[in-house]
């Protein structure tokens, strides 16, 4: 029976170095030995397990629907922690199996995957709710975080931090959008007292800090408009990918 492998790793560093994904091709080889199991292809992912973006996983999911065959991953926790994702993964039509788990199918198997996840995701929150507990205890008694560490950003991840600040900023207006129309309808509103009414209803800015203003409604409603409108060039909304960065510098 032929399987479709893809293996993840958090750091770059463990993706050059092959350490993590040497442990995981062993224990997938241990898997698929019992089943006289052959790998026709693999996927590789160098990418946090909180983020939804993985093109390394889109392309092995492409490969097990042309092949037929099942995906098959060393660890559930190397797939995702996130339960909508690991659903949304669940209905693309591929059947996973996991080497550390036995063979699961049907709805019982969907079922358990989904429980695993749930704990999964309730540790990743725990592990952040103790770092950040633990960061805040550090600066109490005086040590000094953040700062520079020896080395600086390259090109990639200041590539990878624009275009997160886009997809947030994204998101950030796809979620203003039907309040602000609802407050529109009925009444036309200034920018002046639409940043009035988000205040009143305790809508937090882009950055949680500071109270709405006019600018920065014009700024989410040009933001909107481009989302909804892409054609529709204005003096507002630049074209460009960096000129994305007026709505993220400004705490849209």
């Amino acid at each position: 029976m032929t399987f479709i492998a893809y293996y993840r790793v958090s750091t770059t560093k463990q993706g050059s170095s092959g350490l993590g994904i040497d442990a995981q091709r062993r224990a997938v080889a241990n898997f698929l030995g019992r089943d006289t199991g052959r790998v026709v292809e693999e996927f590789v992912e160098v990418e946090s397990g909180r983020h939804k973006h993985r093109p390394q996983l889109d392309r092995a999911l492409r490969a097990a629907r042309l092949h037929r065959a099942p995906l098959v991953v060393a660890k559930v926790d190397r797939l995702t922690r996130s339960v909508s994702f690991l659903s949304k993964l669940l209905e693309a039509g591929v059947d996973v199996r996991f080497a550390d788990l036995p063979q699961i199918e049907g709805p019982t198997g969907r079922f358990m995957l989904q429980q695993l996840a749930a704990v999964a995701e309730l540790e990743a929150g725990l592990i952040s709710q103790r770092t950040k507990a633990a960061l805040a205890v550090a600066k109490d008694r005086g040590v000094t975080l953040g700062g520079y560490r020896g080395t600086s950003p390259n090109d990639q991840a200041r590539e990878a931090g624009r275009l997160a600040r886009q997809q947030r900023s994204r998101q950030r207006a796809h979620d203003l959008a039907p309040l602000l129309a609802s407050l529109m309808q009925d009444n036309p509103m200034s920018n002046a007292a639409v940043a009035r009414s988000l205040n009143q209803r305790g809508i937090p800015t882009g950055t949680g800090r500071g109270q709405w203003t006019s600018g920065q409604v014009k700024r989410i409603q040009a933001l909107i408009e481009h989302l909804t409108h892409p054609e529709v060039v204005t003096n507002e909304v630049p074209t460009s990918q960096r000129g994305w960065g007026i709505f993220t510098k400004r705490g849209v």
